[in-house]
Protein backbone atom coordinates (compact mmCIF):
# COMPACT_ATOMS: atom_id res chain seq x y z
CA UNK A 1 0.00 0.00 0.00
CA UNK A 2 1.31 3.26 -1.12
CA UNK A 3 1.41 6.02 1.78
CA UNK A 4 -0.18 9.46 0.94
CA UNK A 5 0.52 12.73 2.62
CA UNK A 6 -1.86 15.54 2.69
CA UNK A 7 -1.09 19.39 2.88
CA UNK A 8 -3.43 20.82 5.91
CA UNK A 9 -4.09 24.02 3.56
CA UNK A 10 -5.60 21.36 0.36
CA UNK A 11 -8.14 19.92 3.29
CA UNK A 12 -8.80 23.88 4.33
CA UNK A 13 -9.36 24.91 0.84
CA UNK A 14 -11.86 21.97 0.32
CA UNK A 15 -13.78 22.78 3.51
CA UNK A 16 -13.73 26.36 2.31
CA UNK A 17 -14.73 25.79 -1.37
CA UNK A 18 -17.42 23.59 -0.44
CA UNK A 19 -18.50 26.19 2.39
CA UNK A 20 -18.75 29.44 0.37
CA UNK A 21 -19.52 27.98 -3.31
CA UNK A 22 -16.65 29.60 -4.80
CA UNK A 23 -13.09 29.77 -5.52
CA UNK A 24 -13.26 33.31 -5.71
CA UNK A 25 -14.50 33.44 -2.03
CA UNK A 26 -12.26 31.10 -1.20
CA UNK A 27 -9.54 32.51 -2.37
CA UNK A 28 -10.02 35.88 -0.07
CA UNK A 29 -10.79 34.31 2.75
CA UNK A 30 -8.05 32.37 2.48
CA UNK A 31 -5.63 35.40 1.29
CA UNK A 32 -3.95 33.08 -1.77
CA UNK A 33 -5.06 34.12 -5.57
CA UNK A 34 -7.96 31.79 -7.50
CA UNK A 35 -4.81 29.72 -9.16
CA UNK A 36 -3.53 28.39 -6.22
CA UNK A 37 -6.31 27.41 -4.84
CA UNK A 38 -7.48 25.40 -8.05
CA UNK A 39 -3.37 23.97 -7.47
CA UNK A 40 -5.32 23.07 -4.40
CA UNK A 41 -7.92 21.36 -5.34
CA UNK A 42 -6.18 19.76 -8.00
CA UNK A 43 -3.32 18.45 -6.25
CA UNK A 44 -5.73 16.83 -3.43
CA UNK A 45 -7.37 15.11 -6.02
CA UNK A 46 -4.48 13.46 -7.83
CA UNK A 47 -2.87 12.44 -4.15
CA UNK A 48 -5.63 10.53 -3.48
CA UNK A 49 -7.06 9.19 -6.83
CA UNK A 50 -10.20 10.02 -6.45
CA UNK A 51 -12.18 13.05 -8.49
CA UNK A 52 -13.90 15.14 -6.03
CA UNK A 53 -15.88 17.44 -7.74
CA UNK A 54 -18.14 17.01 -10.75
CA UNK A 55 -17.28 19.03 -13.70
CA UNK A 56 -20.31 20.38 -15.53
CA UNK A 57 -19.99 23.92 -15.90
CA UNK A 58 -19.08 26.14 -13.42
CA UNK A 59 -21.56 25.03 -10.39
CA UNK A 60 -19.40 23.22 -7.51
CA UNK A 61 -20.87 19.86 -7.09
CA UNK A 62 -19.49 17.37 -4.77
CA UNK A 63 -18.80 13.58 -5.98
CA UNK A 64 -19.29 10.49 -3.85
CA UNK A 65 -16.11 10.33 -3.19
CA UNK A 66 -15.58 13.92 -2.16
CA UNK A 67 -18.52 13.89 0.25
CA UNK A 68 -16.03 11.19 2.04
CA UNK A 69 -12.93 13.56 2.26
CA UNK A 70 -14.62 16.18 2.66
CA UNK A 71 -16.49 14.61 6.14
CA UNK A 72 -12.86 13.23 7.10
CA UNK A 73 -11.50 16.87 5.68
CA UNK A 74 -13.68 18.67 8.99
CA UNK A 75 -12.67 16.37 11.38
CA UNK A 76 -8.76 16.22 10.78
CA UNK A 77 -8.71 20.11 10.44
CA UNK A 78 -10.68 20.87 13.74
CA UNK A 79 -8.28 17.87 15.29
CA UNK A 80 -5.64 19.80 13.89
CA UNK A 81 -6.63 23.33 15.13
CA UNK A 82 -7.28 22.08 18.98
CA UNK A 83 -3.76 20.50 18.46
CA UNK A 84 -2.13 23.08 17.30
CA UNK A 85 -4.05 25.82 20.43
CA UNK A 86 -2.86 23.44 22.91
CA UNK A 87 0.74 23.29 21.47
CA UNK A 88 1.08 26.99 21.59
CA UNK A 89 3.72 27.95 23.39
CA UNK A 90 1.72 29.93 26.30
CA UNK A 91 4.81 31.62 27.79
CA UNK A 92 4.70 33.15 24.27
CA UNK A 93 2.95 36.68 25.25
CA UNK A 94 3.63 40.15 24.26
CA UNK A 95 2.47 42.70 21.66
CA UNK A 96 3.55 43.51 17.95
CA UNK A 97 3.24 46.26 15.64
CA UNK A 98 2.83 44.60 12.18
CA UNK A 99 2.32 47.00 9.44
CA UNK A 100 0.83 46.94 5.84
CA UNK A 101 -1.43 48.20 3.33
CA UNK A 102 -4.82 48.34 4.35
CA UNK A 103 -4.89 46.26 0.49
CA UNK A 104 -3.87 43.25 2.15
CA UNK A 105 -5.00 43.84 5.50
CA UNK A 106 -8.36 43.59 3.77
CA UNK A 107 -8.07 40.57 1.84
CA UNK A 108 -4.81 38.58 2.18
CA UNK A 109 -4.40 38.46 5.89
CA UNK A 110 -7.65 38.10 7.45
CA UNK A 111 -7.33 34.13 7.36
CA UNK A 112 -3.71 33.76 8.34
CA UNK A 113 -3.91 36.07 11.61
CA UNK A 114 -6.93 34.44 12.63
CA UNK A 115 -5.35 31.20 12.81
CA UNK A 116 -2.21 33.24 14.38
CA UNK A 117 -4.81 34.22 17.24
CA UNK A 118 -5.95 30.59 17.77
CA UNK A 119 -1.95 29.28 17.80
CA UNK A 120 -0.84 32.28 19.68
CA UNK A 121 -3.59 33.61 22.14
CA UNK A 122 -1.63 35.82 24.40
CA UNK A 123 0.40 37.66 21.66
CA UNK A 124 -1.34 40.67 21.19
CA UNK A 125 -1.38 42.38 17.24
CA UNK A 126 -1.91 45.63 16.38
CA UNK A 127 -2.34 46.62 12.90
CA UNK A 128 -0.85 49.21 11.25
CA UNK A 129 -2.26 50.09 7.61
CA UNK A 130 0.03 52.97 5.59
CA UNK A 131 1.50 53.18 1.78
CA UNK A 132 4.73 50.43 1.90
CA UNK A 133 7.40 53.20 1.74
CA UNK A 134 6.76 55.03 5.26
CA UNK A 135 5.92 51.38 6.58
CA UNK A 136 9.76 50.37 5.03
CA UNK A 137 11.11 53.69 6.98
CA UNK A 138 8.83 52.51 10.27
CA UNK A 139 10.18 49.41 10.71
CA UNK A 140 13.66 50.21 10.14
CA UNK A 141 13.47 52.65 12.68
CA UNK A 142 11.59 49.81 14.89
CA UNK A 143 8.29 51.77 15.54
CA UNK A 144 6.86 49.04 13.60
CA UNK A 145 7.83 45.09 14.40
CA UNK A 146 7.10 43.73 11.14
CA UNK A 147 5.91 45.32 7.73
CA UNK A 148 4.22 43.30 4.57
CA UNK A 149 4.55 45.90 1.75
CA UNK A 150 4.62 45.83 -1.94
CA UNK A 151 8.41 45.82 -3.49
CA UNK A 152 8.97 49.11 -5.20
CA UNK A 153 12.30 49.96 -7.38
CA UNK A 154 14.32 51.63 -4.28
CA UNK A 155 13.75 49.11 -2.06
CA UNK A 156 16.26 47.44 -0.60
CA UNK A 157 16.59 44.17 2.31
CA UNK A 158 13.29 42.28 3.14
CA UNK A 159 11.79 38.88 1.55
CA UNK A 160 10.30 38.13 -1.19
CA UNK A 161 6.85 35.90 0.36
CA UNK A 162 4.68 36.43 -2.21
CA UNK A 163 4.04 37.13 -6.18
CA UNK A 164 0.50 39.05 -6.80
CA UNK A 165 -0.73 39.56 -10.48
CA UNK A 166 -1.76 43.06 -11.13
CA UNK A 167 -5.25 43.33 -13.20
CA UNK A 168 -7.06 46.06 -14.55
CA UNK A 169 -10.54 46.40 -12.42
CA UNK A 170 -13.92 48.49 -12.90
CA UNK A 171 -17.06 48.20 -11.85
CA UNK A 172 -19.65 45.15 -12.58
CA UNK A 173 -21.37 47.51 -15.10
CA UNK A 174 -19.22 49.91 -15.73
CA UNK A 175 -17.49 50.84 -19.59
CA UNK A 176 -15.07 53.23 -18.00
CA UNK A 177 -12.01 51.21 -19.58
CA UNK A 178 -13.60 52.32 -23.55
CA UNK A 179 -13.61 55.78 -22.87
CA UNK A 180 -10.76 57.65 -24.19
CA UNK A 181 -8.53 58.92 -22.46
CA UNK A 182 -9.40 55.91 -20.25
CA UNK A 183 -9.86 57.27 -16.38
CA UNK A 184 -8.03 55.73 -13.72
CA UNK A 185 -8.57 55.46 -10.29
CA UNK A 186 -4.64 55.54 -8.86
CA UNK A 187 -2.38 55.53 -5.80
CA UNK A 188 -0.30 58.43 -4.94
CA UNK A 189 2.59 59.11 -7.19
CA UNK A 190 5.50 56.90 -6.28
CA UNK A 191 3.50 53.49 -5.85
CA UNK A 192 4.57 50.78 -8.33
CA UNK A 193 1.03 49.77 -9.24
CA UNK A 194 0.31 53.45 -10.53
CA UNK A 195 3.37 53.25 -12.14
CA UNK A 196 2.66 50.23 -13.89
CA UNK A 197 -0.60 50.82 -14.84
CA UNK A 198 0.43 54.44 -16.23
CA UNK A 199 3.85 52.57 -17.75
CA UNK A 200 1.86 49.60 -19.75
CA UNK A 201 -1.01 52.29 -20.84
CA UNK A 202 1.60 54.70 -22.47
CA UNK A 203 3.44 51.70 -23.85
CA UNK A 204 0.17 50.61 -25.65
CA UNK A 205 -0.01 54.26 -26.95
CA UNK A 206 -3.39 54.58 -25.26
CA UNK A 207 -4.61 57.92 -24.12
CA UNK A 208 -5.56 58.00 -19.78
CA UNK A 209 -6.33 60.89 -17.45
CA UNK A 210 -6.36 60.51 -13.55
CA UNK A 211 -9.89 60.60 -12.28
CA UNK A 212 -9.40 59.32 -8.14
CA UNK A 213 -6.27 59.63 -5.96
CA UNK A 214 -6.88 57.50 -3.17
CA UNK A 215 -4.37 56.28 -0.45
CA UNK A 216 -6.75 53.66 0.57
CA UNK A 217 -7.92 50.94 -1.77
CA UNK A 218 -11.67 51.75 -0.32
CA UNK A 219 -11.11 54.59 -2.50
CA UNK A 220 -10.14 53.39 -5.66
CA UNK A 221 -13.14 50.69 -5.10
CA UNK A 222 -14.92 53.36 -4.80
CA UNK A 223 -14.58 55.42 -7.80
CA UNK A 224 -14.41 51.35 -9.74
CA UNK A 225 -17.66 50.81 -8.70
CA UNK A 226 -19.68 54.25 -9.67
CA UNK A 227 -18.17 53.55 -13.10
CA UNK A 228 -16.05 56.49 -12.73
CA UNK A 229 -12.79 54.90 -13.68
CA UNK A 230 -10.71 51.90 -14.17
CA UNK A 231 -8.37 50.82 -11.35
CA UNK A 232 -5.04 48.17 -10.73
CA UNK A 233 -4.93 46.36 -8.03
CA UNK A 234 -4.17 42.80 -7.25
CA UNK A 235 -6.36 39.68 -8.31
CA UNK A 236 -6.65 38.84 -4.73
CA UNK A 237 -8.58 42.07 -4.28
CA UNK A 238 -11.38 41.43 -6.94
CA UNK A 239 -14.79 41.27 -4.93
CA UNK A 240 -18.05 40.90 -6.35
CA UNK A 241 -19.67 43.91 -7.99
CA UNK A 242 -16.42 44.43 -9.41
CA UNK A 243 -14.83 42.56 -12.86
CA UNK A 244 -11.23 42.25 -13.96
CA UNK A 245 -10.81 43.84 -17.31
CA UNK A 246 -8.97 41.27 -20.07
CA UNK A 247 -6.50 41.77 -22.91
CA UNK A 248 -9.35 41.32 -24.58
CA UNK A 249 -11.61 43.90 -23.90
CA UNK A 250 -8.85 46.32 -25.33
CA UNK A 251 -6.16 47.32 -22.16
CA UNK A 252 -2.68 45.61 -22.28
CA UNK A 253 -1.31 42.86 -19.43
CA UNK A 254 0.33 44.39 -16.47
CA UNK A 255 2.88 42.65 -14.71
CA UNK A 256 3.07 40.93 -11.33
CA UNK A 257 4.95 42.90 -8.16
CA UNK A 258 6.39 41.15 -5.43
CA UNK A 259 5.36 41.13 -1.57
CA UNK A 260 8.35 41.64 0.77
CA UNK A 261 8.22 40.65 4.34
CA UNK A 262 10.57 42.63 6.63
CA UNK A 263 11.16 42.32 10.48
CA UNK A 264 13.19 45.41 12.00
CA UNK A 265 16.18 44.47 13.83
CA UNK A 266 14.78 45.42 17.59
CA UNK A 267 12.24 42.95 17.30
CA UNK A 268 14.30 40.25 19.24
CA UNK A 269 10.86 38.98 21.02
CA UNK A 270 9.14 35.50 20.85
CA UNK A 271 5.74 36.97 19.81
CA UNK A 272 7.27 38.83 16.94
CA UNK A 273 9.51 36.04 15.34
CA UNK A 274 6.16 33.66 15.79
CA UNK A 275 3.96 36.30 13.85
CA UNK A 276 6.60 36.49 11.14
CA UNK A 277 7.23 33.11 10.70
CA UNK A 278 3.44 32.05 10.55
CA UNK A 279 3.38 35.06 8.01
CA UNK A 280 6.57 33.77 5.70
CA UNK A 281 4.92 30.20 5.88
CA UNK A 282 1.57 31.20 4.83
CA UNK A 283 2.20 33.62 2.13
CA UNK A 284 4.75 31.34 0.39
CA UNK A 285 2.25 28.93 -0.35
CA UNK A 286 1.82 30.49 -3.86
CA UNK A 287 5.39 29.60 -4.91
CA UNK A 288 5.45 26.76 -3.64
CA UNK A 289 2.30 25.54 -5.82
CA UNK A 290 3.55 27.14 -9.19
CA UNK A 291 4.20 24.81 -11.85
CA UNK A 292 2.04 22.04 -10.94
CA UNK A 293 0.09 22.00 -14.29
CA UNK A 294 -2.52 23.49 -15.02
CA UNK A 295 -5.50 24.45 -12.74
CA UNK A 296 -9.13 22.20 -12.53
CA UNK A 297 -11.67 24.64 -13.66
CA UNK A 298 -14.11 25.82 -11.08
CA UNK A 299 -16.04 28.70 -10.35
Amino acid sequence: MNLISLDIRMLRSLISVVETGSITETARRLGRTQPAITLQLQRLEELTGKQLFEHGGRRLILTDDGNMVLTYAKSILRLHDELISQLASQEIEGQVVLGTPDLYAAFMLPQILSVFKKSFPRVQVELNCALSTPLVGLVKRGDVDIALVTRMNDFTGGQVVRREQLVWMTGEQSTAHQERPIPLALLPPGNIYRDYAIDTLERANLRWSVACVSESVGGLQAAAFAGMAVTVLGRSALVPAMREIGPNEGLPPLPKIELLLYKSSGATSKAATALHDYLAHYLRLDEELSGRGAPIELG
